[in-house]
């Protein structure tokens, strides 16, 4: 009877083992939480919540999104940085926590390389150049011109500071020699209420914001800042082809996983958000806020990460010492 009964504990201890062995992925009736650092309702949550139900037919798990916004976006990348590595938490992010923000925050809570697993691309979308209908500016050259005859007198708006939003005001300003006011927000709603009514003049706004702004009415695209024009908003010239240095650095969205996945869980999430992101539905609802869905292997994200970094630093280097 002894041997009959640690025979069943042994047993019960192998389940257990087997049950919570991290190579099991996606574990049944556990969810996968997609954690977003902005606030419901942008570009980058709703994004978000149209691969999860996507995602969700496809791994036969339940996908919930939870936002964390704060911090300039750093708040989320923080929290999926202390998550279980069982693939079952996973951080959708623009590029900024893991690109400009470990150049401008010596005080980062995590490593954008050693504290995280990528695990795909979700979509590129480049920052545009917007300007209120108030400042009369059709171009750069127009808005470069009315800048500097105002000084200090127009305010840019920015997701937050050390953002890209942020760096490419800076970038401009310093570029043109521009006298301008720098104003960060926290959420898109504040930014576009804000925008609208003219409170600030200028900002170098997501694609899908941009798209927002100006179908709201009383907002002007002036550039994309980007290498190439979008094929999204293929009517709206670079900033790079109206002269700007620098300001054409692309701009994405991914996925990413806390270090230590297992390659297994890595692989399978990786190929369901492959083939998620290839839906064509999928692609309508991103190309609806000016967004092009987009995968990439873990090994092409991460080499994408590294080089947005390396643009990136270079932007804060130029911008030189108590910048941002």
């Amino acid at each position: 009877m002894k041997f009959i009964a640690l025979a069943a504990v042994a047993v019960s201890l192998a389940c257990r083992a087997f049950a919570a062995d991290p190579a099991e992925f996606p574990r049944a009736g556990k969810p996968i939480r997609i954690v977003v650092g902005l606030a419901a309702g942008g570009p980058t949550d709703t994004q978000a919540r149209v691969v999860a139900l996507h995602l969700q037919k496809e791994l036969g798990v339940p996908v919930v999104v939870e936002n964390r916004p704060g911090a300039s976006m750093m708040m989320a990348p923080a929290e999926v940085a202390r998550a279980v590595p069982d693939g079952h938490t996973v951080l959708y992010s623009p590029s900024g926590p893991f690109t400009q923000s470990p150049h401008t925050n010596e005080k980062l809570a995590y490593d954008p390389f050693k504290d995280f697993t990528p695990i795909s691309l979700g979509s590129l979308g480049p920052l545009v150049l917007v300007v209120h209908e108030s400042v009369p500016a059709k171009n750069l050259k127009e808005l470069v011109a009315y800048a500097r005859a105002h000084p200090g007198k127009l305010n840019y708006a920015s997701f937050g500071a050390g953002t890209s939003s942020h760096l490419f005001g800076q970038l401009m300003a310093k570029q043109y020699g521009l006298d301008m006011v720098h104003v960060p927000y926290k959420g898109a709603a504040d930014v576009q209420k804000d925008l609208l009514t003219g409170r600030i003049q200028i900002m170098f706004a997501a694609a899908g914001g941009a798209v927002q702004f100006v179908h709201s009415g009383g907002v002007r695209m002036l550039g994309v800042a980007a290498p190439q024009r979008s094929g999204l908003l293929p009517n709206v010239p670079t900033l790079a082809e109206q002269g700007a240095k620098g300001l054409d650095i692309d701009g994405w969205v991914g996925f990413f996983g806390p270090a230590g996945m297992p390659p297994a869980a890595t692989s399978r999430l990786n190929a369901a958000l492959v083939k998620v992101l290839a839906l064509p539905t999928v692609k309508q609802e991103f190309a609806k806020s000016a967004y092009e869905a987009a995968s990439s292997s873990p090994e092409e994200f991460a080499a994408m990460v590294r080089t947005s970094y390396d643009q990136w630093g270079k932007v804060v280097r130029t911008l030189g010492p108590g910048n941002p």
